[in-house]
């Protein structure tokens, strides 16, 4: 029988604005099971990006419960939330975000460092050799492609040990072809490292990847 590791209870987020409230989202009840790959989907203004966020705990509800293995976000404190992060959650956007005062390998390297892992430089290695970066670890990002940039994001992301790694727009800033190396990276790694995999796209090859689809729209589940 599939875990779930991360379960939503009613969960909306509401915001005030110049012309009254307005709600993001709505109600939304949803599980996502270990090693399940689940692509959140919608037009622009439906409230993808605000779910992933509170799903991965960058963010909290208005209202509703969130759970991600045995913790419940919601009822966790910045910094409780941010040490949950620290343990199972990886992240990769499509700004790459990337620290550019750090050479790709420091920037690889910093989930392990920040863990105190005595083997973080070598799994840093390993990994951006598994990306294909092997030649390019001391390069700063300033000095790498858009794609290049995003490969050391998402060796970065893995590089974090994450129970679960959640990706908003991973391919919306490359173009087709390096979009598509980004997405057999994903899936690949996400494949190697028994990753529970859930992002937000507009890119259809990346959706129809995933074991599931979550449509949204105006804030609320359409298709499970």
């Amino acid at each position: 029988m599939s875990r779930v590791v991360i379960r939503t209870e009613q969960v909306a987020k509401i915001v005030p604005t110049a012309e009254g409230e307005l709600a993001i989202l709505g109600g939304i009840d949803l599980e996502i099971n270990a090693a399940e790959s689940v692509a959140i989907v919608g037009a622009s203004g439906s409230g993808k990006t605000t779910l992933l966020g509170i799903l991965g705990g960058l963010d909290v509800p208005s209202s509703g419960r969130v759970f991600l293995n045995e913790y419940e976000l919601t009822a966790l404190d910045e910094e409780a939330r941010a040490q949950v992060r620290g343990k199972h959650v990886g992240f990769v956007f499509q700004t790459f975000q990337l620290l550019g005062s750090l050479t790709a390998l420091e920037n690889v390297m910093l989930p392990g460092e920040l863990r105190g892992d005595p083997s973080a430089r070598g799994d840093a290695l390993v990994l951006l050799d598994k990306v294909g970066l092997a030649e390019r670890t001391g390069h700063y990002p300033r000095h790498l492609s858009g794609g290049e940039q995003q490969r050391v994001a998402v060796a970065r992301a893995f590089a974090s040990r994450p129970t679960v790694l959640f990706a908003d727009e991973p391919t919306g800033n490359l173009d087709t072809g390096t979009g598509q190396r980004i997405i057999d990276l994903l899936f690949d790694l996400n494949s190697e490292f028994d990753t529970t995999l859930i992002l937000v796209t507009h890119d259809d090859r990346l959706a129809d990847r995933c074991d599931r689809t979550v449509v949204l729209d105006a804030g609320k589940v359409v298709v499970l």
